[in-house]
């Protein structure tokens, strides 16, 4: 492997020689195939590494190759440094470059430069490689740490400068953005700075890895990361960089509450009388509401009236706080454009929601049934108690509490019971066969007529209706008013039971003739 290894030597002196002679675009290609092989070479270095170490330590032969590798480790340090100086003048006059140039010129040198400062970073992971290598051998170092560190520290202090300068400039940006979404030249702007600062966070997390290799502890770094949104991550949590992010933002929140307290209780305060002042608006206009809806000769059902003054307030408040979060600074365009927003992605899921809207709205412009009506609908019957622009709620005879959605009831039958003011009583009697038609039709007449309850018009009805199988069936039907009309139900019922018992005419049970034949054997 050794012989490899000189072999590979002997070729990068070659290439060199070709590169000091070659032209001016046949250098850049040469130079970038020499960056590949040096830093090949750096990994068979680390391969012929592994295997020394894994010799046994009285073999004879470990120590002539650990001394050579210790030369090629010391020669592989010096070329990599000065192959990284090269890099930073190459990438420095890329930077003069790219200034000075437009269009897809400057793309395409930007495009060069990156590609220069990740052969820049693959520089050093080697050099860290180096230092790794002659610890696995037990050599002393050379200095290479001590004369990393201030590099890549600055390196590191400039990317991080750079970051917090372009996070100040993008909130700035988006600011503006958010005022004037249309603008082209701003919306450049604001794209070309977040890939700016996307390239130069990385940059800095790959030398903040460096850092670390060499055995620092490069805290405030990961903080700048943490800080400009690199995210949560397990090196950040043990380095402690969030800790020391904390510290800062605790700092900044106290000097900024200490220069804006006054400002800001002042906003608060102004904030807190413009609500209460809404508040108690809201109140006044639900009361001027109310006694609109329920002024002599208003056509207006109780369900409509309770809607329109929960309505009526709650706009009014709404108001009120849009009122106060605009005195106190905060802008409401881009707040009524997200709402907008996320409106329409509401609504696009809770379309269910929205149907049960459009119904409660058709229910509040026809008034099928109102408060206090007895209704059955959507198989729900009882009482309506209350009505939303979402669901009615009905409450049955045993007290049970229903909420029904509107789209169910607007999508079916609705029954009102009690919607007219006057209802017809049916109900049905049975007499026997051989019982006196005229003797049971007086006794209906006269029951019915004797509740005072029962109207004179319409007249009642009692006619004789089936010949049923056990029984001849009257029907009486008397008129009441709708919210006696249980009670005439009841009495009637029970006055017609006591009367034919009086008077000997029979209530027959359900009789049927069976008739038996023998048969002899």
């Amino acid at each position: 492997m050794t012989e490899a290894i000189e072999r590979d030597i002997q070729e990068l002196g070659r290439l060199d020689a070709q590169i000091a002679a070659a032209g001016a675009l046949d250098r850049e290609a040469l130079v970038y195939r020499r960056d590949q092989r040096n830093l090949h070479l750096v990994k068979d270095m680390g391969k012929l590494v592994s295997a020394v170490t894994q010799l046994p330590e009285d073999d004879p032969g470990r120590e002539s190759v650990a001394a050579s590798l210790a030369a090629y480790l010391q020669a592989g340090e010096e070329v990599l440094l000065r192959r990284i100086e090269e890099l930073e003048k190459r990438i420095e006059s890329l930077r003069t470059a790219y200034a000075e140039q437009s269009g897809a010129a400057q793309i395409a040198t930007e495009a060069h430069l990156q590609s220069l400062q990740s052969s820049w970073f693959r520089y050093y992971e080697a050099l860290m490689d180096l230092v790794e290598y002659r610890q696995k051998l037990g050599q002393s170092e050379t200095g290479l740490r001590e004369r990393l560190l201030p590099q890549l520290y600055q390196q590191a202090e400039t990317l991080a400068g750079r970051i917090d300068a372009n996070g100040a400039a993008l909130k700035i940006l988006q600011q503006r953005k958010s005022d004037a979404a249309d603008n082209t030249d701003l919306n450049a702007a604001v794209d070309e700075l977040l890939r700016a600062q996307s390239i130069d966070m990385g940059n800095l997390e790959s030398t903040v890895g460096l850092l670390e290799r060499l055995g620092d502890d490069p805290v405030a770094y990961r903080a700048v990361l943490l800080e400009q949104g690199q995210g949560l991550s397990i090196a950040t949590l043990e380095t402690g960089a969030l800790g020391s992010l904390l510290d800062d933002s605790w700092t900044a929140l106290k000097e900024s509450l200490a220069a804006n307290a006054p400002d800001f209780l002042l906003n608060l305060l102004l904030f807190a009388v413009i609500v209460l002042v809404f508040r108690a608006l809201a109140r006044l206009v639900k009361r001027a509401v109310r006694s609109a809806c329920e002024r002599p000769g208003t056509d207006i059902s109780t369900l409509l009236k309770e809607v329109l003054v929960s309505v009526c307030g709650s706009v009014v408040m709404v108001v009120g706080i849009l009122i106060g979060l605009a005195q106190v600074g905060i802008s409401l365009g881009p707040m009524l454009a997200g709402l907008g927003v996320a409106g329409f992605v509401v609504g696009f899921a809770l379309q269910d929601t929205l149907s049960n809207f459009a119904a409660g709205g058709m229910i509040l412009a026809y008034r099928p049934y109102d408060v206090d009506d007895y209704v059955e609908v959507a198989g729900a019957s009882g009482l309506v108690k209350k009505m939303s622009l979402v669901s009615t709620t009905i409450t049955t005879f045993d007290n049970q509490t229903l909420v029904v959605p509107n789209s169910k009831i607007w999508g079916d039958v609705i029954k009102n019971v009690t919607a007219q003011k006057v209802r017809r009583v049916d109900l049905v009697f049975g007499i026997g066969y051989g019982d006196d038609i005229p003797t049971a039709e007086q006794i209906l007449q006269d029951v019915v007529t004797g509740h005072d309850k029962v109207l004179e018009k319409p007249e009642t009805m009692i006619k004789v209706h089936e010949l049923a199988d056990s029984s001849v069936n009257f029907v009486v039907r008397p008129w009441v008013k709708t919210e006696d009309y249980w009670d005439v139900y009841w009495d009637i019922t029970r006055e017609v039971k006591m009367r034919f018992d009086r008077e000997g005419v029979s209530i027959p049970f359900p009789q049927r003739d069976v008739h038996v034949y023998r048969e002899d054997a």
